[in-house]
């Protein structure tokens, strides 16, 4: 009895070391993956210029020399140089564009078809609804573009000595302002979500 209870351990033994050795050998087909996500933070970015003049309006060296601020010698039926250009930053987002204009010296500018406006008509602006003296671009500005507002002003030739002399101070103001063309499909959506105007 005691040989078949070793017979029987001995087989159970042999049985539960075949069995362990199976159980080592299984493998489990397995994979692992990620996935990583890095975040960069978008921006608008322009700046406005003109080129550098001398009071006549002429260039100081030619329109490359660029400059926030020029003065002028106001004379009737002269042509003034006056080119501001907005520069999208070239890591800027595509933005839509506007300028705010206060221009002092409309009642003695030129006839309608030289008048700012009117070039500014042609460069792809137009006035923005219920926004006093703003102007928006037409179209989406891309990175790395530069806009022209306007290219020159020009004095009426009928304007009086006494007139002129009213409008000694005065000024032609641009401002410009960008928001992101993303999420607006006009300019006017775009300046009424801006916040600008208020």
């Amino acid at each position: 009895m005691k040989t078949m209870k070793k017979t029987v351990v001995a087989a159970l033994c042999g049985a539960a070391l075949v069995v362990s050795s199976v159980m080592c050998t299984v493998a489990y087909l397995t994979a692992q993956d990620h996935v990583t996500n890095t975040f960069t933070v978008g921006r608008v970015a322009i700046t406005l210029d003109e080129a550098a003049v001398a009071p006549d309006g002429t260039y100081v060296t030619d329109e490359s020399n660029r400059v926030q601020t020029n003065e002028y010698h106001l004379l009737p039926g002269h042509s003034y140089t006056k080119d501001p250009v907005i520069h999208v930053d070239a890591a800027s987002e595509n933005c839509w564009l506007f300028v705010q204009i206060a221009n002092d010296i409309a009642a003695i500018e030129s006839p309608a078809a030289q008048s700012i406006d009117a070039q500014m008509s042609r460069l792809g602006w137009s006035k923005v609804d219920g926004a006093e003296q703003v102007y928006a671009y037409q179209q989406i500005a891309n990175a790395g573009q530069d806009i022209p507002v306007f290219e020159s002003f020009s004095i009426a030739a009928a304007v009086d000595q006494d007139t002129l002399a009213g409008y000694q101070g005065k000024q032609i103001l641009v401002n410009a302002y960008a928001i992101q063309s993303e999420g607006f499909t006009t300019a006017s959506e775009a300046w009424a979500a801006g916040g600008f105007g208020a």
